[in-house]
């Protein structure tokens, strides 16, 4: 029986491989030489079961393929995994499925195939248009070669949204706006665009650390970041999260299920979900994961029931991301304590003061200009235990 109340799931699987590690990338992703393809896509159905089994009866609003690069999954797994979510899970009439995929010209031969695998959207990672910016951020691929493969996808799908980084070492403020303008002109519906950060563990950090690389400073990267909400705003795709930027009616519905903070499953090496109260976590390592669903029917290494307080500081910090902000009442809801239980009013005030939030009865926003300091008011705002 389906519950008409409960809102759209979302179904997040991972595809772990890549050709190669990027030297700035912190995600669970593996180079290995050789996949057994048929095993892979025995596991992820079979991890995709046990979700299902936990999470009856509701609708799905969403899949999201991401990884790794999932756009070197076979069409044929791509479509199995459809087939078999949308059979547990009655599909909204809209469904979202999208597809991260590199802008490679051997991946992007196989985009007409993954569209008719029943893909609608994809996210595709072209992160800089300068030939010397991929050479350094350690790309495959040129620009000609991701131009050409954004013209592919352009042409496959319904839906496509692209990644840029920007604030990269020596980056001036000019030749980032007349990448950016560029980038609007291809007149994708979507953008995604990232602030160089140094992840741990990463060789950028190893880098960073000797001295070789340096990021802009705070005021510099404080410039690019308001141009560009600026260019994206004036274009028709404003901000509608801190890095993410649509026309209206074209945010990630996928992406917006996690800021906030509803029910997703996910399956394959590394994924978490969040089902009800419980926080769930998949093994990360491939071959761990695979031997786990070979013992165990799943990949799950943690489901663990979050205490109250948890989802609710979760919710805030997530919805807090948002143009739109969060509804205070709801997540006072999750944590099971009052509004006053969630935030820092005197903190709060005083944000409101500088115009950095907005708080109006139950609600709570950050403003434009509270969105650069970001990482600073959240800490002021959120209580935690």
């Amino acid at each position: 029986m389906i519950d008409p109340t409960s809102p759209p799931l979302a179904l997040y699987v991972h595809w772990p491989f890549c050709v190669s590690k990027c030297p700035y990338c912190d995600f669970n992703s593996h180079v290995r030489d050789v996949v057994d393809q048929a095993a892979w896509r025995k596991a992820l159905l079979a991890d995709l079961s046990h979700e299902a089994d936990a999470l009856p009866g509701r609708r799905l609003g969403s899949i999201f393929f991401g990884g790794g690069t999932p756009s070197l999954m076979p069409p044929e797994t791509v479509a199995a995994v459809i087939d078999a979510a949308t059979t547990y899970w009655p599909p909204e009439p809209d469904i979202e499925i999208t597809l991260e995929a590199n802008p490679s010209s051997v991946e992007a031969a196989r985009f007409a195939d993954i569209a008719r695998a029943g893909v609608n959207r994809v996210s595709l990672g072209l992160q800089a248009l300068d030939d010397a910016a991929l050479r350094f951020l350690g790309r495959a691929h040129d620009v000609t070669e991701g131009l050409g493969a954004l013209a592919t996808a352009q042409a496959a799908f319904a839906r496509v949204s692209f990644d840029l980084i920007y604030a990269r070492p020596g980056q001036r403020i000019d030749a980032w706006e007349a990448e950016l303008a560029r980038a609007i002109g291809f007149g994708t519906e979507h953008l995604s665009l990232y602030q160089l950060t140094i992840e741990p563990g990463t060789r950028f950090a190893t880098e960073a650390a000797a001295g070789r690389i340096v990021i802009p400073d705070g005021d510099s990267a404080a410039d690019l970041f308001e141009a560009t909400r600026a260019m994206t705003a004036a274009a028709g795709l404003p901000a509608y999260e801190i890095s993410n930027h649509a026309r209206p009616g074209a945010e990630s519905r996928h992406n917006l299920v996690y800021w906030r903070y509803r029910d997703y499953a996910g399956v394959g090496p590394g994924a978490h979900g969040r089902r009800g109260g419980l926080a769930t976590a998949r093994h990360k390592k491939p071959e761990n994961w695979l031997g786990a669903v070979a013992r165990n029917g799943h990949g799950a290494q943690i489901e663990d029931l979050l205490v109250p307080a948890d989802r609710s500081t979760e919710a805030l910090l997530m919805g807090l991301r948002l143009r739109e902000g969060v509804d205070l009442a709801r997540i006072a809801r999750l944590g099971q304590t009052s509004v006053a239980g969630l935030i820092d009013e005197t903190a709060v005030q005083r944000l409101v003061a500088q115009g950095l939030v907005v708080r109006d009865s139950d609600w709570l926003g950050v403003t434009e200009a509270g969105m650069l300091l970001l990482d600073a008011i959240l800490p002021l705002v959120v209580r935690t235990a």
